[in-house]
């Protein structure tokens, strides 16, 4: 399978009072989201992380983290991603396009007001603003095939293309021609 993630914060203290978080500690907090993390994504499964896995915390202890995560692992950078060891990613780029499952994503950390093939039906996914769903429903209501795939709007998990596909999956939504 595939699955999308992003803001996990990992290390961070501050965040958990920011987002208000439902945890006490940066244990709970970091033992949680490996947990929940590890229990959708599998080995051979492939997961693209749109940034800040780790804040405030040593390259080294983010490498250990990082080695924790089942899956192949493509990491699109963000403002808080220190030089992790590139062995243990795939690939690590600031943008990237990918097609999967008949549908053309754009991922980045940061949201974009428009993005490639945007016009055609093309998803947008990211994190940063650390959004609550109603952000992603917001964003289907008004035609926006934006998604925010932080762990803040997706109760601290992954999701899969095909929750996401089938999050904007009204024919109004991906089978209308945009231009």
């Amino acid at each position: 399978m595939i699955f999308f993630t992003a803001d996990q914060h990992l290390g961070h203290r501050g965040i958990i009072s920011m987002q208000n978080r439902p945890f006490d500690s940066i244990e709970e907090m970091n033992r949680t989201i490996l947990t929940n993390y590890n229990a959708v994504v599998h080995e051979d499964d492939m997961v693209y992380i749109l940034g800040d896995v780790c804040h405030h915390m040593t390259a080294d202890a983010a490498n250990e983290m990082i080695k924790k995560m089942n899956g192949k692992k493509y990491l699109v950078s963000g403002n808080h991603d220190k030089k992790y060891d590139p062995g243990l990613f795939e690939d690590v780029r600031d943008f990237m396009t990918v097609s999967l499952n008949g549908q053309y994503f754009a991922l980045m950390h940061y949201p974009m007001l428009s993005w490639p093939k945007k016009n055609n039906g093309s998803i947008q996914l990211h994190g940063h603003i650390h959004a609550k769903m109603d952000y992603n429903e917001q964003n289907r209501k008004d035609g926006i095939l934006r998604y925010d795939v932080g762990v803040d709007a997706n109760n601290f998990y992954p999701v899969s293309v095909k929750q996401i596909i089938d999050f904007f999956s009204t024919k109004r939504m991906l089978e209308e021609d945009f231009d």
